[in-house]
């Protein structure tokens, strides 16, 4: 038996000015072990996102950026530079320390995507950060009749993407249904998953999901039906890590005294710097 609870997004504006929906890291739903954060941005007024993300610290986690539409642009204190467009992403281990930007790689048209927040294990959140960045063409798809999934974290069908967390065996599908279609998903034991409709009308087990809303899920699989417009969801979910988490901004540590070391290190230009062993 499937259980599901639906929960809305909060508007919030982040980094310069940017509008944005987000649906992790809510009052209602505050962390969703190991999930911290997920945000979804889509706006076509270049006013409502041309100020963009400007350089701004991470500690102890992981950010995962998906684009739908538009460019967006990366850069970061390890030395990365690049930008994503529709299909692409970009993996970020924060870890240690890592000061980075995201700015709109456009001056109009559509800017759409999602970020998710994955938390990572005491053991490490003081590790080396790192950076993966991926094109379109670099996730594999399954399709069948009525259905295309793109994976894009972990493992599915027998296929592997190209990213793989091990510490919390993330797996992050694009699912694009045609009108009408079905599609059942096995859903990982023991892990917390959820569904977020990013695109027309869905039932989940007989259930609406309205557009823009997130489903928190459990059992061993879920049913999934699209509209007579056909649908487009994404699926997560991954194994809690069962720790206590403090955040204070951009800082997601497991006690006080860490995310008071995350701000003085930041204050005095060390965030980055990893100590020899």
């Amino acid at each position: 038996m499937t259980t599901s609870t639906i929960f809305p997004p909060a508007a919030v504006t982040e980094g310069a000015g940017v509008r944005i929906q987000r649906l992790i890291g809510t009052q209602q739903l505050r962390n969703f072990d190991p999930f911290l954060l997920l945000d979804y941005f889509d706006n076509d007024k270049p006013q409502d996102y041309l100020s963009g993300f400007p350089s701004h610290p991470h500690r102890g986690f992981i950010t995962f950026t998906y684009m739908l539409d538009g460019q967006m642009e990366h850069q970061d204190s390890m030395g990365h530079n690049g930008i994503i467009g529709p299909g692409d992403a970009q993996w970020m281990k924060a870890a240690h320390g890592v000061i980075h930007s995201e700015m709109p790689a456009q001056i109009d048209g559509r800017l759409r995507g999602l970020q998710l927040w994955i938390n990572l294990p005491a053991a490490d959140k003081l590790s080396a950060p790192d950076y993966q960045e991926l094109s379109a063409d670099d996730f594999p798809v399954i399709e069948d009749t009525g259905s295309r999934v793109k994976l894009l974290v972990g493992n599915f069908a027998g296929q592997q993407a190209p990213i793989t967390d091990t510490q919390t065996q993330v797996r992050y599908l694009d699912i694009t249904l045609k009108p009408g279609a079905e599609i059942a998903l096995p859903l990982q034991p023991g892990h917390n998953g959820f569904l977020f409709a990013a695109q027309g009308g869905l039932l989940i087990d007989g259930n609406t999901l309205p557009q823009r809303h997130i489903a928190v899920v459990s059992g061993s699989e879920v049913n999934i039906q699209a509209g007579d417009d056909g649908a487009r969801l994404m699926a997560v979910s991954a194994r809690p890590i069962g720790e206590p988490i403090v955040q204070h901004g951009p800082f997601v540590m497991n006690t006080r005294e860490q995310i008071n070391k995350a701000m003085q290190d930041y204050r005095d230009g060390t965030l980055t710097i990893m100590e020899s062993a």
